[in-house]
């Protein structure tokens, strides 16, 4: 959260720019002195600027609002280094929303996994009149996704994420299992 700073000395202080005829005045200087600490925080933003707009370098809470700005398809449940990555990404995923690797990036940045995605149709030509057409004739989408530990929301939450970036007339599934843990070999 931002908020003032205790200590923070202002790099401009406001008593060096008084009139000569108030630097020996100590309520004066007193006074300005009070107004550096209201105003301290100010210019540090302003110098610190474009930190703010970077995902890496924003504060969490900044970054998550950043988010909202470019359309993050994030949620607030996601650990710091996926949020950050997802709010770096998004102009890259509006670029490929709809194919088959913005999908695929968007389920991954948002889970840390990458989905097994199969899909019926596919995109070809045919050099013959009246060719055979790639896929099958009933479009379809299916979205895998193997986690550790799955919850029930993470299943919703797959659901709203493909709904957002499959192809717009793609009818689709969604699966959520849990990862086979493997036992020691004897």
């Amino acid at each position: 959260m931002r908020g003032s700073i205790d200590g923070l000395g202002s790099s401009v202080p406001i008593g060096a720019m008084l009139p000569a005829v108030f630097a020996d005045d100590d309520l004066a200087l007193r006074f300005v002195a009070g107004l550096d600490d209201v105003i301290a925080p100010i210019p540090n933003v302003l110098d610190c600027l474009p930190s703010y707009f970077d995902p890496a370098l924003a504060p969490l809470d900044f970054a998550e609002w950043l988010g909202t700005w470019v359309g993050a398809e994030t949620d607030g449940t996601e650990p710091e280094p996926l949020l950050r990555a997802a709010v770096a990404a998004a102009a890259y995923l509006h670029r490929i929303r709809g194919t088959r690797l913005g999908l695929s990036e968007t389920v991954r940045l948002a889970f840390g996994v990458t989905p097994d995605i199969t899909e019926s149709g596919g995109a070809d030509w045919n050099a013959r009149p009246l060719g055979p057409f790639p896929g099958a004739p009933r479009p379809h989408l299916h979205v895998h996704l193997t986690l550790p530990s799955p919850t029930p929301a993470d299943e919703v939450r797959l659901e709203h994420l493909v709904a957002a970036a499959r192809p717009a007339h793609m009818p689709y599934t969604v699966q959520v299992t849990a990862s086979a843990e493997r036992t020691p070999q004897r």
